[in-house]
């Protein structure tokens, strides 16, 4: 037998090359997919974070602790002369009247400083709940009415959980009579007459927890317990409709010009480069401009929304043109040659064909730039819109203000209940924000045409 030895491999170093290329390469896309996983990972925890903060902070602003109280309406202080005039019902001395139903409840409490620690338990603005009352309903001068008003914010925000700076919360929700008090009097929220008052009434079912109206029907107030966004709401509402009248027919126009109709040399590439350029313009500069136009030299009225819709008109007019054009661009050029083949003019080409195509793009870049202004506040700060009012405004001429400018003003005030407020009206905001961005996608969606 003789022994048959197997051949040496034959090694080939381009193979080994290639090999190692592709190695190096698979292992670049690995860590090249784990970055991008890593950074949406990043995004969405930060996402989380951040909603998680705001509606922690945020959500007990839906719910006011309420006081019940039987008050007495008597006709020589409501209304003397009992004709029920309006006016006269306005003017009245209700804070007379939740005073003595204050009173009525602690008996006890007959000196000046304690009758002035009883009168601290509600808000200061409880005479304008029952004054509302009256004047939905004369009729109930003359009479005792049964009223909830709200509690001042100190004490809702301890019975919320939200302030601790003098005293165990917990002892006062479980209505126990030992208060560990653990800062001296001179630093304490409340005084110990006045946490003595407090349990007296949560042990008597006195005080109630229940949605917030006031909040979403109330205009601004120095109280935070009676401060709502309902005049902000407003407010924006007329800024926006006005920003809305203006913007989208310029813009449509003016993209259906520069697209369609405008020869293409110098001065229009020199307005298509100016108008990208606008797009990128921080916000602050249109405000500088409405100030310096609008106001100044126009004398229109400070604080108005229509002011406020002009300047944001100015600011969306950009990305409104820029979507219009992208959208006129994506109608296939066929359709152009086709309607202009069969006979019909310029304008009947534009407006029967190639308009109604666009109008889902354009409508969505429409929705994408007013929700750019909801959330705008530097230009209006710049107008005058961050003004204190209390009036709910009737029409684009009252003074108002704005969601994004509230929110401004509340954060920048030191009490506990702004704070929980100003998280509460962003969550609206945000809700509003992402309710017109789902609006664009789903019009996007429904309407788009594939070619």
């Amino acid at each position: 037998m003789t022994d048959q030895t197997a051949p040496p491999t034959q090694t080939n170093p381009a193979m080994d090359r290639m090999k190692a290329s592709l190695a190096r390469r698979y292992a670049a896309e690995k860590r090249f997919q784990s970055y991008g996983i890593i950074a949406i990972i990043l995004a969405l925890s930060m996402l989380v974070t951040l909603f998680a903060t705001i509606i922690g902070t945020g959500y007990t602003a839906f719910v006011q602790h309420t006081v019940h109280l039987d008050v007495t309406l008597f006709p020589q202080d409501i209304d003397p002369e009992g004709n029920r005039d309006p006016e006269v019902l306005a003017r009245a001395d209700y804070q007379s009247a939740v005073n003595d139903a204050l009173y009525s409840l602690f008996p006890e409490a007959t000196g000046r400083s304690a009758r002035r620690d009883v009168r601290a338990l509600v808000s200061s603005g409880a005479n304008f709940v029952i004054r509302d009352m009256v004047l939905d309903n004369p009729e109930l001068v003359g009479q005792r009415v049964s009223v909830r008003v709200p509690l001042a914010t100190e004490f809702d925000q301890v019975l919320k959980g939200n302030i601790d700076p003098a005293v165990d919360l917990g002892v006062i929700r479980e209505r126990s009579t030992d208060i560990p008090w653990t800062l001296p009097p001179g630093e304490r929220l409340i005084s110990e007459g006045q946490a003595d008052y407090m349990q007296q009434l949560v042990r008597q079912g006195e005080i109630d927890a229940s949605f917030n109206r006031w909040f979403f029907t109330n205009g601004d107030s120095r109280q935070p317990e009676l401060a709502g966004i309902w005049g902000a709401a407003v407010g924006s509402f007329f800024t926006l409709l006005v920003t809305l009248s203006l913007s989208f027919p310029i813009g449509v126009a003016a993209a259906v010009y520069l697209e369609e109709f405008a020869p293409k040399n110098r001065w229009t590439d020199i307005i298509e480069v100016n108008i990208n350029n606008l797009a990128a313009v921080p916000s602050i500069v249109f405000g500088l401009l409405g100030l310096a136009v609008f106001l100044q030299f126009f004398g229109m009225p400070r604080s108005a929304p229509v002011v406020g819709g002009l300047v944001l008109t100015l600011m969306t007019l950009p990305t409104i043109i820029i979507a219009s054009r992208a959208a006129l661009k994506s109608v296939p050029p066929s359709i152009r040659e086709a309607a202009l083949g069969v006979g019909a003019s310029k304008l009947q080409c534009i407006f029967h064909h190639v308009l109604p195509l666009a109008m889902p793009g354009m409508l969505t870049g429409t929705i994408i730039g007013m929700a750019q202004a909801l959330g705008e506040t530097a230009p209006l700060l710049m107008i005058g819109m961050v003004a204190f009012v209390v009036d709910i405004p009737g029409s684009p001429m009252d003074p108002s203000t704005v969601l994004p400018v509230q929110i401004y003003l509340w954060s920048d005030s030191p009490e506990r209940g702004f704070t929980e407020r100003t998280s509460a009206a962003i969550m609206c905001l945000l809700g509003f924000l992402i309710f017109m961005n789902a609006a664009a996608v789903l019009l996007r969606k429904r309407f788009e045409r594939k070619w």
